[in-house]
């Protein structure tokens, strides 16, 4: 028997008006399913937005998942949205929307866009959610608040929640809970500042990573429900760790629940395959153009922000959004109106969502992941750039990899590739990745791709390290490579942990916890990472000897550092160096160290000389280990 929908509505014509003009960034308090009570009655009010429908039903666990029960009904004022209010539906019911379309009466049935809740895949349906966490990290909001991000040291542990660490007695991985205390205390241990999750949003298929989202407003339920992922994040804030989230607004699966021809149209990829269909991912890509999608989007990226209190997203496959023409081929894309391969909507709601968080939420950061030579990514809106805070500095993961895996003999050759970042360290605020891509599809781990024997492949996995932390930029090294895993990242298996009892692996381990701690207490590595002022040349032409040399500044001159890297295996007994004042020279950190299964090769406290050298005033001979980075402070 049919039951009755009350008409009922959150909107109002500023609501709609807003929405309708792609300017609506709080819009998931209005779509959606609301459990309310109306007139004495508790139920939940459900609106969506399908304008090409004729007709669109509620279906669920309540109704027996018939079509013909729950009737919505379609406003008035060509918005498109249907809306009702049906009593006596609760949380944790499920439900989706069956949707009869204008456009030759297709039917859909579609998981609920903005849904709080999803089924554990495969299972697909969407699920009434009220959350009722009660935050506890109001010191960590406000600390956020007053701190300057381009003058702190940010230091990224990226990670898969499902290959962590899994529970292999019960063939799972950890939960939400069992990640707020296992994965949490393991990241404050080893001194990261920030922590990145691969995304989280609800994902129909493993093999994805996650990167194929069909629920954008639900954590995932593989490992707990939304309180217990507000949990995991509050956990992290109160050990003083920020959370960063992998965010997918550059594509989305064609699964049969998911957002694709939702109502029978194309509504939120574009109608054109040469904008709206992505070859290398075989997905759909949005339509930029479309106001109420860039009202989605951006309430997206706000809404975990805002209810989830994130700390910033990191925005996946920028370069894909940029360009019309990339991954295609002449003749399968279209230029823009100007003539150029540049996508003008797309790069127009990028600075709309920049501008939105920035504007909305301090302290919180957003990341480009952005691979080509785009200018301005991470420079502000009104300079002319994109507003992201900070971009993946992709050319310099290509090059060091490139270099490290030559053999040392062979490196003389290339002292140009690990040298040439320095040539544009400074145009962007560069985060330097060393992230999950890096490490799949045949190409090796990081330390499988390393030259030599054994010794050699740690000392050069210890000294690429080295080299990181004192390169300007802020830090990213994902899970994994903090223990030496041999074998490449499985998406479906857990870290190879048992590696920590062999001392190669755990010195690796105990250096990477040493770099961070190194990082944080020394200012010269951080207050200028972004500034061509916290960084200058000592020698970086001994290619004979495959030597580079530099100071790292910080805003006072008594913070500077001098680092050495030498990446051949050969000890540099009575090597000369210039230094810019008298003093004497200390180690603070050196990979070569016995500690961390070196071969143990230091220096004792140093006197630096009047004598000049490298264009300074003053120069001091020194040991440089082999295949090393060694960090001195001039007290």
């Amino acid at each position: 028997m049919k039951q009755e929908v009350q008409l009922y509505s959150l909107f109002t014509d500023f609501d709609i008006s807003l929405f309708k003009a792609g300017k609506h960034y709080r819009i998931y308090e209005k779509l959606g399913s609301h459990i309310l009570e109306i007139n004495g009655k508790k139920g939940t009010y459900f609106a969506v937005w399908a304008p090409s429908a004729k007709e669109v039903s509620v279906v669920g666990d309540f109704n027996y998942w018939t079509e013909h029960e729950h009737k919505l009904s379609v406003r008035w004022d060509s918005s498109g949205i249907w809306e009702g209010f049906i009593p006596g539906v609760g949380k944790g019911s499920r439900y989706k929307y069956k949707i009869t379309s204008c456009i030759d009466n297709i039917k859909t049935e579609k998981a609920d866009p903005y849904a709080r809740k999803c089924e554990h895949p495969p299972a697909t349906a969407s699920i009434v959610w009220e959350d009722d966490y009660s935050w506890k990290d109001k010191r960590w909001i406000n600390s956020r608040k007053n701190k300057n991000a381009l003058d702190q040291p940010i230091s990224v542990y990226e990670l898969h929640l499902a290959s962590w660490r899994r529970k292999w007695e019960e063939n799972r991985p950890l939960s939400y809970i069992e990640m707020a205390d296992e994965l949490v205390n393991y990241v404050k241990e080893m001194g990261y500042t920030h922590v990145e999750f691969m995304p989280v949003m609800e994902y129909p298929y493993d093999p994805s990573w996650g990167y194929q989202i069909t629920g954008y407003f639900a954590p995932t339920s593989r490992f707990g429900s939304p309180d217990e992922f507000k949990f995991l994040v509050d956990a992290f804030h109160r050990k003083n760790i920020a959370v960063i989230m992998d965010w997918v607004p550059s594509h989305f699966p064609e699964d049969d629940h998911g957002l694709g021809r939702f109502d029978g149209s194309h509504l939120y990829e574009h109608p054109d395959r040469r904008k709206g269909y992505h070859p290398d991912w075989k997905s759909l890509i949005f339509n930029y153009g479309r106001n109420e999608v860039r009202s989605f989007l951006i309430s997206n990226a706000i809404f975990w922000l805002d209810q989830y209190h994130i700390d910033g997203l990191r925005v996946d496959a920028v370069a894909s959004m940029l360009y019309l023409d990339y991954s295609r081929e002449e003749g399968e894309w279209e230029p823009n109106i100007f003539g150029g391969n540049e996508n003008l909507e797309a790069i127009s709601f990028l600075k709309d969502l920049n501008m939105e968080v920035y504007q909305s939420f301090e302290g919180v950061q957003t990341i480009a992941e952005e691979s080509t030579a785009y200018s301005g990514v991470s420079k502000p809106i009104y300079l002319g750039g994109l507003g992201f805070g900070m971009k993946w500095m992709m050319g310099w993961m290509h090059d060091t990899l490139e270099y490290f895996k030559k053999d040392s003999i062979y490196r003389q050759y290339h002292q140009n590739e690990i040298s040439f970042s320095l040539t544009y360290a400074f145009t962007e605020n560069f985060t330097l990745p060393l992230s999950h891509d890096e490490v799949v599809y045949g190409k090796n781990s990081l330390l499988g791709r390393m030259p030599g024997d054994e010794w050699q492949r740690f000392a050069n996995l210890r000294l690429m390290y080295g080299y990181m932390y004192s390169h300007p930029g802020n830090k990213l090294l994902f899970m994994g490579g903090e223990i030496g895993q041999y074998n490449e990242w499985n998406y479906n298996a857990s870290l190879d942990w048992n590696l920590l009892e062999y001392p190669v692996h755990s010195g690796l381990n105990k250096l990477v916890k040493d770099l961070n701690k190194v990082y944080k207490k020394y200012p010269a590595l951080y207050e200028k990472q972004f500034s061509s002022e916290g960084f200058e040349w000592i020698s970086y032409n001994d290619s004979q000897n495959s030597v580079l040399c530099y100071l790292r500044k910080g805003r006072s001159s008594k913070d500077d550092l001098v680092i050495i890297c030498n990446f051949t295996p050969t000890v540099l007994n009575n090597y000369r160096i210039g230094i810019p004042k008298p003093g004497k020279l200390k180690e603070i950190l050196n990979t070569d160290n016995s500690k961390y299964e070196g071969s143990g090769v230091k220096n004792k406290i140093l006197t630096i000389e009047n004598q000049a050298f490298h264009g300074k005033d003053y120069s001091v001979a020194i040991t440089v280990p082999p295949l090393a980075a060694v960090f001195f402070s001039i007290e």
